[in-house]
């Protein structure tokens, strides 16, 4: 696929999904929620398309994370069916798929971060980039959870399936601590083909040393 084509597909296959999400979802007010994200950042994805396109890879993650967050969304995380599976799989005592989505919030932040600081010759050094980048994930994910906890003081019992913390008390930390993996899995697996796609994009030059 061309490169300027693929946002053009990833946004017609998102507009899909989300329609066919919110047809009936098991809370709407939930639905509203969860994808508000994704409402925001195809805007803004075509708004710097033409001076700031990214990579296939980036686009391809999020419109991953995307889907992650609309079914999340459509069903509550609770409620998924692949979650299910994986709790029969693993034997686990509650439903993951909320595990999922703050691993994923945690991947594509990072590359976003890590697009922006390569091509932006902010950061020297791979080490620095790598911590940097880990920081702006977790900085991210914190923020989340503090939007978390305002929706549950302004919706009080509503806010439950957003929640979605299943009863667990360290819900808060475990979903940080999935986004810093999410990160540091970014950083390990798709650092070497982020970097190639980021050269392509650059005309062929190579990215600043990392």
């Amino acid at each position: 696929m061309r490169h300027s084509a693929i946002l053009p597909v990833v946004t017609a296959a998102l507009l899909a999904v989300l329609v066919y999400s919110g047809i009936s979802p098991y809370d709407r007010t939930t639905w509203i929620l969860e994808v508000f994200p994704v409402l925001i950042a195809l805007p803004v994805l075509w708004a710097t398309y033409r001076r700031f396109p990214l990579t296939g890879l980036l686009y391809g993650f999020i419109f991953v994370h995307a889907v992650v967050l609309i079914v999340g969304g459509a069903y509550t995380y609770a409620r998924v069916p692949l979650g299910f599976a994986l709790a029969d799989l693993f034997g686990l005592s509650r439903n993951p798929y909320d595990r999922i989505g703050h691993f994923m919030q945690g991947l594509v932040p990072a590359l976003i971060a890590r697009e922006i600081l390569i091509r932006g010759g902010h950061v020297q050094g791979w080490r620095m980039l790598a911590f940097i980048t880990c920081c702006i994930a977790l900085a991210i994910s914190a923020t989340y959870e503090l939007v978390e906890w305002a929706a549950a003081i302004a919706l009080g019992q509503g806010a439950d399936e957003f929640l979605g913390t299943q009863g667990d008390p360290w819900d808060t930390q475990s979903d940080m601590l999935m986004a810093l993996l999410g990160a540091i899995v970014a950083q390990l697996l798709f650092a070497r083909e982020h970097d190639r796609q980021i050269a392509a994009l650059q005309g062929g030059e190579p990215p600043p040393p990392v």
